[in-house]
């Protein structure tokens, strides 16, 4: 390969780059964007919002861990390892999991 057809290669992966540092710096400022509007957001709620969003939190994860229990006891796994599958008796991963 030429010197010459190096060059052009090497230019043609700068450009590239480029364009690919610029995409990235785009998303890095949509992002900055985005946080400081949350951020905005986040100092215009009041002690009651924080409250309501706790107790909402709270309600949620009480849900999702009867419906768990639910379906571990209608007979299917609900650890990682086998998370969904029918099971046949007791696992010691589920268990643990429930037990959090």
């Amino acid at each position: 390969m030429s010197l010459s057809e190096r060059l052009s290669r090497i230019e043609k992966s700068q450009r590239l780059l480029q364009e690919e540092i610029q995409q990235a710096k785009q998303e890095a400022r949509l992002l900055e964007e985005e946080n400081q509007r949350l951020r905005r957001q986040l100092c215009q709620m009041g002690d009651g919002d924080f409250q309501q969003m706790s107790a909402n939190g709270l309600k949620i994860q009480q849900t999702a861990q009867d419906n768990l229990e639910k379906l571990y006891q209608e007979g299917f796994h609900i650890c990682h390892l086998f998370f969904g599958q029918e099971r046949k008796g007791e696992c010691l991963f589920c268990r643990g999991f429930l037990g959090k």
